[in-house]
């Protein structure tokens, strides 16, 4: 019999099955979940409209038929599995048709499995619950400065040399500008967000977490309310550069990519109504000559530093640092930390 359990009841080693379709994985999914699909896209959405607009009987019969023609190369798959660990961990959207049949074949086939209740649903509703509990642990350190002083690049070796850090833009995917895009492809999706920070926080070693200053909304996302105030009441570090150190680090960050000309000259096309039609027309023909260094320290200067100027002296910092290198501006805010 197809045992169901919650997934905060989880327990001993297993793999997770994520049973949902392509598109459904990809938007977001479990932590170290495979993706074994019962349906790809097309035919979930051809299914999922016979059963609301024509009969659930007719849906059933269609779902049976088409995953019939794939289910000994499903049981193959889950085999091969069993070879890593022998518990095998289903799932769909709800918990119900496709984790609940595929999971009850499997069974009756000898298969350890399981399978959770209310699928990715029930995964989601626990991951909201438990967020606010996370975050009631943990006091931020909160990185401000202006666009190019490298509070990414501090964060980032801060976590490799052993502190708590949650990397909300590259949780979200977006650098947090009208920029923010170039390079990285699709955004993520608010689910996925609220889970990487979810499996961060569950993961932090102490009570303290580094993070970047940001806007409420970064790219498609939006950080959850009750995070974002305790961003607020955290504890603060302003972090400065020249503009020389921050023009080379922001051109280094967006031209790595190719076809990195294009994505900015479209950016820039959305700044039109803060830097006028003209600055666009100039710094595109200057982007398009790859003669970076204009356009960038003077969208900094005119555009980006006066407004984030207005965000950031609502603050007191406990410490205040200027940028040479990463590694020492690192080392100084690790200096800092020893005291906490």
């Amino acid at each position: 019999m197809l045992k169901t359990i919650e997934y905060g009841e989880l327990e001993g080693d297993y793999i997770l099955v994520d049973v949902r379709s392509p598109g459904e994985f990809e938007e977001a999914t479990i932590k170290g979940a495979i993706n074994i699909p019962l349906f790809d896209d097309e035919e979930r959405k051809i299914i999922g409209t016979m059963y609301t607009r024509e009969s659930i009987e007719k849906a059933k019969r269609l779902g049976l038929c088409v995953a019939s023609k794939k289910l000994v190369h499903i049981y193959d798959e889950i085999k091969e599995l069993q070879k890593q660990c022998d518990k095998i961990v289903l799932f769909c959207a709800r918990g119900g048709m496709r984790s609940g049949v595929l999971g009850t074949l499997l069974s009756s086939l000898g298969v350890n499995t399981e399978r959770i209740m209310d699928g990715y649903k029930g995964y989601r509703k626990f991951v909201i619950e438990s967020l606010p509990r996370l975050n009631d642990k943990v006091q931020y350190i909160v990185l401000h400065g202006n666009t190019g002083v490298g509070k990414t690049e501090i964060l980032k070796q801060l976590e490799r040399d052993g502190f708590d850090m949650l990397d909300l833009e590259g949780f979200a995917n977006h650098r947090g500008s009208v920029l923010g895009t170039v390079g990285l492809g699709k955004t993520t999706s608010q689910k996925e967000f609220e889970t990487k920070i979810y499996n961060m926080l569950q993961e932090c070693k102490s009570s303290y977490v580094f993070i970047e200053a940001e806007s409420k909304r970064i790219g498609n996302t939006t950080i959850p309310d009750f995070i974002y105030e305790k961003m607020k009441s955290g504890l603060h570090i302003f972090v400065d550069a020249d503009i020389h150190f921050r023009t080379d680090l922001i051109i280094k960050e967006y031209t790595k990519w190719e076809n990195c000309n294009e994505e900015i000259i479209a950016g820039l096309k959305r700044l039109q109504k803060y830097i006028g039609e003209k600055n666009v027309e100039k710094y595109s023909e200057l982007i398009l000559k790859s003669e970076y260094d204009e356009v960038v320290s003077e969208l900094m200067i005119k555009h980006y530093d006066p407004m984030y100027t207005h965000s950031s002296d609502k603050y007191d910092y406990q410490l205040k640092i200027r940028v040479v290198d990463i590694k020492t501006a690192t080392e100084e805010i690790k200096n800092w930390a020893k005291i906490l």
